[in-house]
């Protein structure tokens, strides 16, 4: 399934700095950050859910927000951008 993930968590203390830190490894491992607290996710049901929890329990509920949209099928091949913004591969071969 292809997913927006965006965060937003609060950074007026060290602890919520040390979360955003986190929370930013934890969808770097799962996704392509295509802005600064967003992330196109590809992912199983399985994937989703050890994301979930890997998030939920790094997140402070009280303070942070978490919000992922399901996009529809293949919605990553209608993506348009403007200015510096480009479109990235989520299912091809990385080549390093």
């Amino acid at each position: 399934m292809d997913l927006l993930l965006t965060y937003d968590v609060d950074t007026t203390t060290p602890e919520g700095r040390r979360r955003l830190r986190k929370v930013a490894k934890l969808c770097e491992g799962h996704g392509l950050r295509v802005q600064k607290s967003v992330f196109e996710i590809a992912a199983t049901d399985v994937d989703l859910l050890h994301l979930l929890n890997d998030i939920g329990n790094t997140i402070d509920g009280n303070t942070d927000s978490i919000r992922i949209y399901r996009l529809p099928h293949n919605g990553f091949n209608d993506v348009r951008t403007l200015g510096i913004a480009r479109v990235q591969s989520h299912r091809e071969d990385l080549i390093l």
